[in-house]
C-alpha cells in the first residue's frame, strides 16, 4: 500500500475489498450501500472498456477492480471528490487499471468520443432540484440533488458513451422507476434487468438496480426483490454473501446514507 498525503478532515477506511482504502470525508458525500449493490448487480466484461459516471470518490472503480482486468474510467464534476477518487486510485495502485478525469459527464464523449464503452455504471444524484435541499453543503447538495446533471442528462451522456450492445447500469429510487424507464427508451438503451431492494420484507422498496442494453430488443426480466435486513434486524444472508464475494465487512459502509 503507497502512503498518500491526507488533506483536512480527510480519513482512510478500510474498503476491505483486496485490502483496499479510500480516502473520504465527513464533509463531503461518503459511498454508501447503494454503490457497493450497483458494483455486483452490474455485468462486468472481463476485460474492455468500462466508465463511472458520477464517480464520486471513486467507489465503484476500485469495488469493480475485483472482477475484471478491464480498463475503467471514473468522471466527477466536483474537483475535491476528483482529486480524492485519484489518489485512492494511487494510494491502492491502480493507476495501470483506473483512470479518474474531473469533467461534465454531459460533454465526456467529446473528449472519450461516441460509444467508446463497454459497461457503464451510474449512481447519481437521485432528487431533483426542486427538493428542498436547506442546510446541506455544497458538496453533497451536488452529490444528492439535479443541480449540475438531471436524469436525463445522466441516460443521455450513458447512452453517448456506451457501445451498441453494451450495457448501462444505473441504480436509484423506485419513485422515479417510470421516468428513468422512459428515458432509457428514448436514448435507444432497452431496459433488460430490473431489481427492487427493500430495507425488510414488508417494506416498501428503497432503491432499484436497472441495467440496459444499447439497441436491445425490448425485453425485461423483473428479478427477485433484494431484502437487506431479516426479521431481527440482522443482515440478509444476501447482503452478507454480496459482501464475503468482494471481500468486504458489511459494516465498512452505511446504507442509511443512501443519497
Amino acid at each position: 500500500m503507497k502512503e498518500v498525503n491526507l488533506n483536512k478532515h480527510e480519513r482512510l477506511d478500510d474498503l476491505l475489498c483486496n485490502d483496499m482504502q479510500i480516502i473520504q470525508s465527513a464533509e463531503v458525500f461518503s459511498f454508501s450501500m447503494d454503490a457497493v449493490l450497483l458494483s455486483h448487480f452490474c455485468s462486468v466484461p472481463t476485460k474492455g472498456n468500462i466508465i463511472d459516471l458520477c464517480t464520486g470518490n471513486g467507489v465503484i472503480p476500485l469495488l469493480l477492480t475485483a472482477r475484471t482486468k478491464g480498463n475503467i474510467t471514473g468522471v466527477e464534476i466536483q474537483e475535491r471528490l476528483a482529486d480524492m477518487a485519484h489518489r485512492s486510485v494511487e494510494l491502492n495502485q491502480l493507476q495501470h487499471q483506473i483512470r479518474i478525469d474531473q469533467g461534465d459527464i454531459r460533454h465526456y464523449h467529446e473528449t472519450c468520443g461516441y460509444g467508446q464503452f463497454d459497461l457503464v455504471t451510474v449512481n447519481p444524484p437521485y432528487m431533483r432540484d426542486s427538493t428542498g435541499r436547506q442546510n446541506i453543503n455544497e458538496y453533497v447538495a451536488i452529490a444528492r440533488h439535479e443541480i449540475r446533471c438531471t436524469l436525463e442528462d445522466v441516460i443521455a451522456a450513458s447512452s453517448k458513451c456506451v457501445k451498441s450492445g453494451g450495457k448501462v447500469a444505473m441504480v436509484h429510487r423506485p419513485s422515479r422507476i417510470a421516468e428513468i424507464l422512459m428515458i432509457m427508451q428514448q436514448y435507444r438503451l432497452a431496459p433488460k434487468r430490473i431489481r427492487f431492494v427493500h430495507p425488510h420484507v414488508h417494506k416498501e422498496a428503497n432503491m432499484v438496480l436497472v441495467e440496459a442494453i444499447s439497441d436491445g430488443k425490448p425485453d425485461v426480466r423483473l428479478l427477485p426483490p433484494l431484502i437487506v435486513y431479516e426479521a431481527d434486524h440482522q443482515y440478509s444472508e444476501e447482503i452478507k454473501r454480496i459482501y464475503n464475494e468482494n471481500n468486504m465487512k458489511v459494516e465498512s459502509c452505511n446504507e442509511h446514507e443512501q443519497q
